[in-house]
C-alpha cells in the first residue's frame, strides 16, 4: 500500500514602514482607515498518487493450451488470476485439478473453479494463483494409459516454462475428482516430491493400483507428507474403497484430513464444495504469499 506524504506550506506576509524628515514642518497627520494587507497564499505542489490497477476487482481469465509434441495433441485450459498480465514481474503458485471419467478439461470450469477462485483472491482469502485443468478424454483409448506420465514429465515443465509459476514443490498442487482423484493417489504417491498438497475428491481408485497402494505409502518418507484432503458423499458408489485408502493412511499415521458430506458421485455434489476446495488448496500459501497490491 502507497502511503503519501502531505506537505502543508506556511507563507508569511512582510510588513513596510516610512520615515520622515525631521527638518521639515510636521503636518498634521491624516489617518487613513488601516487597509488589510492579505499575503500571497502558496499553492500546494500535487503529488503524484498511485493509480490503482483496475484489474484488481476483475475476474482472472481461462486460456487454452495445446502440446503438439504428443499424438494426439495434449490439450489443457489454464486459469490465470487478476493481473496476471499487468502484474509481469510477478510469479504464482500452481494448483493442477484432474477431471473425472467421460468428460475433458473444462469439466472443474463448469463447476465453477474459476469464479470460485476469483473470490477468494478479491476477498483477500487467497493470494493470486494459477489453474491448469490438463485433459484426459482419451480414458477408453491408448493414449488414456499414459496420462499420468504426460502430466509428470511433459505438461508440468511446460506450464513452468511458459508461465510464471512459482516452480517448486511447496508452491505445487495437484487434485482431482473421481478418476482424477485416482491419478492424483498414483501420481501424488509416487512423485511426492513434486507437489505440497493432494486433494482426493470422491476418487476412483484404479483397480491396478490397489495392490500397489500400501507399498507407495509406506515409500514416502515419514517426513516428506504433502498436505492431504480426502472427501466423498455418505452415498457415493466409491465410498468403500475410498474409506479403505482413508484407514491405510490412518494405520501408516499419515497426517491428512478427511471429509464424510452428504451427498453421492456427481457433479451437484463437488460443485457445492469447489469454493472449499480451493480454499484448502490455498491455505498452503496463504503464509507466504499476498494478495496483489496497487
Amino acid at each position: 500500500m502507497t502511503y503519501l506524504r502531505i506537505i502543508l506550506i506556511l507563507s508569511f506576509a512582510l510588513g513596510l514602514s516610512a520615515c520622515t524628515s525631521s527638518s521639515q514642518p510636521t503636518p498634521t497627520p491624516t489617518t487613513f482607515p488601516p487597509t488589510a494587507t492579505t499575503a500571497p497564499s502558496a499553492t500546494p505542489t500535487p503529488i503524484p498518487t498511485a493509480t490503482p490497477l483496475t484489474c484488481l476487482t476483475q475476474p482472472g481469465r481461462v486460456d487454452s493450451g495445446e502440446l503438439d509434441s504428443t499424438k494426439p495433441p495434449q490439450l489443457f485450459m489454464i486459469y490465470l488470476p487478476p493481473c496476471y498480465d499487468q502484474n509481469t514481474s510477478e510469479r504464482y503458485p500452481v494448483l493442477y485439478l484432474l477431471h473425472g471419467q467421460t468428460y475433458n478439461d473444462n469439466e472443474w470450469i463448469r463447476l465453477g473453479a474459476p469464479s470460485a477462485a476469483d473470490k477468494l483472491i478479491h476477498s483477500g482469502k487467497a493470494p493470486p494463483f494459477i489453474i491448469v485443468f490438463p485433459d484426459d478424454r482419451y480414458w477408453n483409448l491408448p493414449p488414456g494409459t499414459a496420462f499420468g506420465e504426460r502430466l509428470i514429465n511433459l505438461i508440468i515443465p511446460y506450464v513452468d516454462q511458459h508461465y510464471r509459476t512459482l516452480a517448486d514443490r511447496d508452491h505445487r498442487a495437484l487434485g482431482g475428482l473421481s478418476r482424477g482423484g485416482g491419478w492424483t493417489i498414483e501420481l501424488g504417491l509416487q512423485h511426492y516430491e513434486m507437489f505440497g498438497a493432494l486433494g482426493m475428491h470422491s476418487p476412483a481408485i484404479f483397480v491396478e493400483d490397489a495392490p500397489y497402494i500400501e507399498d507407495w505409502i509406506r515409500a514416502v518418507p515419514s517426513n516428506s507428507w504433502p498436505r492431504i484432503w480426502i472427501d466423498a458423499g455418505d452415498q457415493d458408489k466409491e465410498l468403500g474403497t475410498i474409506m479403505q485408502f482413508e484407514s491405510l493412511l490412518s494405520y501408516y499415521q499419515v497426517p491428512h484430513e478427511w471429509h464424510l458430506y452428504a451427498g453421492d458421485h456427481s457433479e451437484n455434489y463437488w460443485s457445492a464444495h469447489v469454493s472449499e476446495y480451493l480454499q484448502w488448496y490455498a491455505e498452503g500459501w496463504v503464509a507466504e504469499s499476498s494478495t496483489p497490491q496497487p
